[in-house]
């Protein structure tokens, strides 16, 4: 009777260590327990240095969530894919902060092939007319296709085209509009939103499915720095001034 106490006993103790022992092992990950950083967590503070949450994976699903999903139509750049998404409607309207947008992106992304103008005059035929293969969105073609079918060029690409889903859902909208506005429905400011290196609202804004903080948020411990390194400059300025 005692030996097969003293028996149970070990064995519990083994088992109660080995559990312990793993949940205090950072590196054991399994869809239960990984080191992660939640959705819409704070940023966190090391040494002063502000620290980013990570990116997307591929094919995910955003926060907002996503009008079409990669399992509904895939992301290949067949030109029966892409025609499959004609029928999309586009939901977002033809203002001047869907057109500033747009531009931003078109100029960006865009323009370096199809012209900044939409007429294929890009930078690349400039370069080297070999690299005029890009098409002209001024086409009566291009014209009539629908905002679904642009939309999905984006998403996927086709042909010679890679696909563009850098450019989120709601901003490939904003394109599309700008499109058409290059395409002669509605006026529109032709060429860069600003020069090269330039940032601030020379570039478009902070993602807006991703799991992120926009980036205008500052660490309370960041700005408890800045103030205190600002205070002691203007300190230091005036003990400068001579009376």
């Amino acid at each position: 009777m005692r030996s097969n106490t003293f028996a149970r006993s070990i064995h519990a103790a083994v088992f109660l260590g080995a559990t312990l022992s793993l949940g205090a092992c950072d590196w054991f990950t399994d869809f239960k327990q990984q080191p992660s950083i939640h959705p819409w967590g704070e940023f966190s503070a090391d040494s002063g240095e502000l620290k980013g949450f990570r990116g997307q994976p591929a094919g995910s699903v955003g926060t907002n969530g996503t009008l079409v999903s990669i399992y509904q139509i895939s992301g290949q750049p067949m030109p029966g894919t892409v025609d499959s998404m004609s029928f999309l409607p586009n939901p977002v309207a033809v203002d001047d902060r869907s057109l500033l947008n747009g531009r931003k992106y078109f100029q960006i992304n865009c323009a370096v092939c199809h012209g900044e103008a939409g007429d294929a005059n890009g930078a690349l035929k400039q370069l080297n007319p070999a690299y005029g293969f890009p098409p002209s969105l001024l086409t009566d073609q291009a014209k009539a296709r629908s905002d679904g079918y642009l939309w999905g060029m984006i998403r996927n690409g086709r042909g010679l085209m890679p696909p563009y889903n850098r450019i989120e859902e709601a901003d490939r909208w904003d394109v599309v509009n700008y499109v058409r506005g290059l395409q002669g429905k509605y006026p529109v400011v032709v060429g860069p939103v600003g020069r090269p290196g330039e940032t601030g609202d020379k570039l478009p804004g902070v993602t807006r499915l991703g799991p992120t903080v926009p980036a205008k948020y500052f660490h309370p411990v960041v700005v408890a720095h800045a103030a205190h390194a600002a205070a002691a400059e203007g300190e230091a300025k005036k003990s400068e001034i001579k009376p």
